[in-house]
């Protein structure tokens, strides 16, 4: 009865919540348009995909001597943004390595509002609306075709860097990620994979606030938000997975899980359907962008950039939401050596997230390492304002430097085997 009762009151307030809020959230919608062309840096490099109408886009910026480079990195953005953001911290590892980085599907350049907005720009359009450009998510049911773009990114990459080689040794890769990014990532090298692929010159990934962890709004608005969140993670979390609980308290999960989560997902799923997610997708809430950054010249470009999705359609979210849960019950598992920058305060990737992973991984190798941001709530680190953005390049540089030494140790080793 208990489980009814509360499922009764869900279901009123979701219906409240999806008839009276978000439509209060659309009203202040407004139209989306680009006026210049997509930032480039480096080199652009577009890879055909089967059955997809874009192309994957990269970007590659080679140092001053690409022959000696000693290793290769590939930057992963994160969640509605695009890697075309990422020139001056491109630039900054370009010094040394090869720097590419991937617009995941969906995003930026692989977005084919996008595409074509900024060829329309270059040949002397004026403006042209991008407001469309959040429909591609409606066939992102899951995120496996953005692991299977981060597969083609790093397929490349190495090709690249083999190629521009002076030495007979493989350059190690590693890998710069943020936010959605880095949870695409993480499940990517978790997954099981055949020995020889693209996962096995990996030799470390930097996160940054990595989307371990679901959403907590802040302020006023999260008394009405955050129970829904809390309630759909835990719901989603237990469905059809036992967890080392009481059994009382099991059965009481399953039931509750069995018949809200289908509940949620219908109408999930009814609302992100053609004609509804017109009405029913949010925009970006406000408060994001306050979240973002701590520094305010970097709050103004992100507010008037162009190429940025300002909606998210609730499958995808929803699809997200999944591949945490998904992560978190094989987290345990990963291996890759990482440096993990997060701040203690962030309420778009919460630090409960990291702390959880950080349990379960942070002894498995020597060169694991958290930066903890204590007294920082903003959720791009790299984008800080100075003088912070610079000191965790370089405390990026500093890691990246051991993980290095130890490979060329190990290649030494090798020689003398």
């Amino acid at each position: 009865m208990a489980a009814i009762l509360i499922l009764s009151r869900m279901h009123a307030l979701l219906r409240i919540l999806y008839a009276v809020v978000l439509p209060l959230l659309n009203a202040c919608a407004q139209q989306q348009l680009v006026h210049d062309r997509y930032p480039a840096w480096g080199e652009e490099i577009l890879i055909d995909v089967p059955q997809r109408k874009t192309p994957l886009h990269l970007r590659v910026m080679m140092p001053p001597q690409p022959e000696k480079a000693p290793a290769c990195l590939l930057i992963v953005h994160g969640m509605n943004e695009y890697v075309g953001r990422y020139k001056a911290i491109a630039a900054h590892f370009a010094q040394r390595f090869i720097v590419a980085g991937v617009d995941l599907y969906g995003h930026g350049l692989s977005n084919p509002t996008f595409l074509s907005a900024d060829r329309a720009i270059a040949s002397g359009r004026l403006s042209v609306d991008v407001s469309d450009a959040y429909l591609m998510q409606s066939e992102l049911r899951t995120l496996k075709p953005m692991q299977d773009d981060l597969d083609q990114a790093l397929r490349y990459l190495i090709e690249r860097c083999d190629a521009a080689t002076d030495s007979s040794h493989p350059r190690p890769l590693f890998i710069l990620s943020h936010s959605l990014g880095s949870l695409v990532s993480a499940l990517y090298l978790s997954a099981p994979h055949t020995t020889g692929g693209p996962r096995d010159r990996v030799e470390g990934i930097v996160f940054s606030g990595p989307a371990f962890s679901v959403t907590e709004v802040p302020g006023w608005r999260g008394w009405f938000q955050n129970p829904f969140v809390k309630f759909s993670f835990h719901t989603h979390e237990h469905f059809l997975t036992p967890h080392d609980e009481p059994l009382p308290l099991m059965l009481f999960n399953q039931v509750l899980a069995l018949v809200a989560v289908p509940l949620h997902d219908g109408i999930i799923e009814l609302l992100s359907l053609p004609g509804p997610r017109r009405l029913f997708t949010p925009t970006t809430p406000g408060w994001v962008v306050d979240y973002l950054t701590d520094w305010e010249e970097e709050k103004e470009r992100h507010r008037a950039d162009p190429y940025i999705i300002r909606r998210s359609l609730l499958r995808y979210v929803l699809s997200v939401e999944r591949a945490i849960i998904r992560f978190r019950r094989n987290m345990g598992r990963f291996s890759t050596p990482y440096l993990l920058i997060y701040s203690a305060h962030d309420p778009i990737t919460p630090a409960w997230g990291v702390h959880d992973f950080a349990a379960l991984t942070l002894q498995t190798h020597p060169d694991n390492e958290l930066i903890v941001l204590p007294d920082k709530q903003h959720h791009e680190q790299l984008f800080s304002a100075p003088p912070l953005d610079q000191w965790l390049l370089q405390a990026i540089d500093r890691w990246l430097d051991r993980r290095l030494k130890k490979q060329q140790d190990s290649v030494a080793r090798g020689r003398r085997d």
